[in-house]
């Protein structure tokens, strides 16, 4: 294989990951899971620390964890007085992040026939995240308390690594936030240990594209708007 041909591979891989919000129920091979997180373990870290622990969530276990995370959502009075662990977004929106987290909601609800202000269908679709999407697979990332910021950054390059083994091997991903404001319960089920924090979780598996949600493009800002060459 050229060059060239092994360019345009590794570039088709990373354009075409994106994040699935409906998924088969195709399983996943237990051996496929591990050499894909042991090809993203090859992310890099300061002085090779490697901060990640996952939690591969499955069957039984994964049924019972979607039906504790379903429950507690869906009593919206207990679930709005939980803190996170971690505030993932600003306190509040400012340009030109507004106009972007808007415009991927107004997309995806658009895409789904949800007119803008029909709380209940927001509400149902969002709950979607913590059964999955249907995924067969949940992963779980999670972090020792202890480590400072430069252990963050390196764990964002090793969820990448996870979404992108995964898209070369056929296989799609959603990664997510939402898991971490019911951190409380799924620290509880999965017995994390005093020291470990929830990170996000991701949920893995063949994507259902009959899906209309999975048909969304989201846009990126082009290299001219955000580098600044310096000669």
């Amino acid at each position: 294989m050229s060059k060239a041909e092994k360019t345009r591979l590794v570039d088709e891989v990373i354009v075409g990951r994106r994040s699935i919000r409906g998924f088969l129920p195709n399983p996943v091979p237990d051996p496929l899971i591990t050499e894909i997180l042991n090809i993203a373990a090859r992310a890099p870290s300061g002085t090779n620390m490697q901060p990640w622990t996952v939690h591969v969530v499955k069957g039984k276990s994964r049924d019972s964890l979607i039906q504790k995370l379903t429950s507690e959502y869906a009593d919206q009075s207990s679930f709005l007085q939980r803190d996170s662990e971690y505030k993932y977004y600003p306190v509040e929106w400012f340009e030109p992040y507004r106009s972007r987290r808007r415009k991927v909601g107004f997309d995806l609800y658009g895409l789904l026939g949800i007119e803008k202000g029909d709380k209940a269908s927001m509400h149902k679709q969002h709950s979607r995240n913590f059964s999955f999407f249907d995924a067969p697979v949940g992963l779980m990332f999670s972090i020792d308390r202890r480590l400072e910021l430069g252990s963050w950054l390196d764990y964002g390059m090793f969820l990448q690594n996870v979404m992108i083994a995964s898209r070369a091997r056929g296989l799609d991903t959603c990664p997510q936030a939402a898991f971490i404001d019911l951190y409380a319960i799924i620290s509880e089920h999965l017995e994390f240990t005093d020291n470990e924090q929830l990170v996000c979780g991701m949920s893995l598996g063949y994507a259902d594209m009959s899906r209309p949600e999975n048909h969304l493009q989201t846009e990126r800002q082009p290299s001219a708007e955000f580098v600044t060459f310096h000669e």
